[in-house]
């Protein structure tokens, strides 16, 4: 199995991660990536860029070393309420925005409180990836929200990252993948990469995937083309156009 567009990946825009755009995109031309989306943290992480950051992110060629980047955000989503740390104005622009609890960002306050905070997320139109949910500390109900996510249209991300920093998470993303599987939900699969050579690795997301016999029909990063044709219809309701 192919998946020719990384959804999530990072720079030294977000302080813990180590390489340059140009470090990624280089790396992702020499292993054959379609496509990467620029996802530093939003600014309620610690060490998260200025908000001028995706503001200027039109500066970035749209292509580089045969690889065309899209811009994004890695959105925290802050409360129970679902809120988030980034205007709607500024999502409209982006060609990929991801959605995450942090342990900074987030205090946990137990599986109902979690439910509610995704209900919110995954019902908001600009939002277009739960990323790295699995996290045992964040518990929610997992049928409720990927049944949510199937009627709003939205993208569950299976997170190669979580599987070897958050090993904790395997199991449930295990189960989150089964769900989405149950009820033909499409997933991301991500490499979340903090640094260039994890561009394009999602090994680990594969092995578990292939375990529990996943249709790579429901991926639907496999290619840019696939992700675009499945984001376009409901990010055209507020006039975005994939690259502009």
């Amino acid at each position: 199995m192919n998946i020719l567009f990384d959804t999530h990946t990072h720079t030294i825009a977000s302080a813990h991660a180590y390489s340059t755009v140009a470090e990624n995109a280089r790396y992702a031309g020499e292993i054959g990536m379609e496509a990467i989306a620029i996802t530093d943290h939003c600014i309620g992480m610690e060490d998260a860029p200025h908000i001028w950051h995706f503001q200027n992110l039109k500066n970035i060629p749209r292509d580089l070393f045969g690889v065309k980047i899209l811009y994004g955000v890695e959105l925290n989503i802050l409360n129970s309420n679902g809120d988030i740390d980034m205007e709607d104005w500024l999502m409209e622009k982006l060609d990929v925005v991801n959605a995450s609890i942090h342990t900074p960002c987030y205090d946990d306050l137990g599986v109902s409180d979690c439910t509610k905070a995704y209900e919110r997320i995954v019902t908001n139109p600009l939002i277009d990836v739960i990323c790295h949910s699995g996290n045992p500390k964040y518990k929610y109900d997992y049928a409720r929200i990927i049944d949510l996510a199937k009627k709003y249209h939205k993208l569950i991300e299976i997170n190669n990252h979580s599987f070897f920093v958050r090993k904790s998470s395997i199991e449930n993303c295990r189960e989150i993948a089964r769900l989405c599987k149950e009820k033909e939900v499409g997933i991301v699969v991500s490499s979340d990469a903090h640094f260039y050579t994890d561009i394009g690795n999602y090994d680990m997301a594969f092995g578990m995937l292939k375990e529990i016999s996943f249709p790579e029909k429901l991926i639907m990063n496999r290619n840019l083309k696939s992700y675009q044709d499945y984001v376009r219809p409901r990010k055209e309701l507020f006039s975005w156009k994939l690259g502009e």
